[in-house]
């Protein structure tokens, strides 16, 4: 079994919410920050203001599933953490993707594309 590399620690949260760079759209919200690791660590936060815990996980599966297939297109050493809003309990899958990738571009976490 592979070991993800994940933030875990209040600290590590608290952090880069005060010291790391944001983004914001109607469905996410993203942090970020260098480390001084050569690889990315990812947090994620979903509110219990989303709904049940049903719903909750369902967010979190898709956030983790999202940013497991664009890890490739991203920048290595950096922290980051995905905060759901309310939004992304109705949203599709290919919103919060997008809205995923958008937010990282406007970061500067995406890799430039070799032509």
């Amino acid at each position: 079994m592979k070991v993800r590399n994940t933030l875990k620690k209040n600290s590590d949260f608290r952090r880069l919410y005060a010291k790391g760079k944001s983004a914001v759209n109607p469905w996410l919200v993203v942090y970020c920050r260098r480390n001084r690791g050569g690889v990315n660590r990812l947090g994620y936060t979903v509110s219990v203001k989303l709904g049940h815990a049903v719903v909750r996980n369902r967010v979190r599966r898709r956030l983790r599933e999202i940013v497991r297939l664009n890890a490739p297109k991203l920048k290595n050493g950096y922290d980051i953490v995905v905060v759901a809003r309310t939004r992304c309990v109705g949203a599709e899958y290919r919103q919060m993707e997008a809205a995923f990738l958008q937010l990282c571009a406007k970061l500067g976490l995406t890799r430039e594309e070799e032509a």
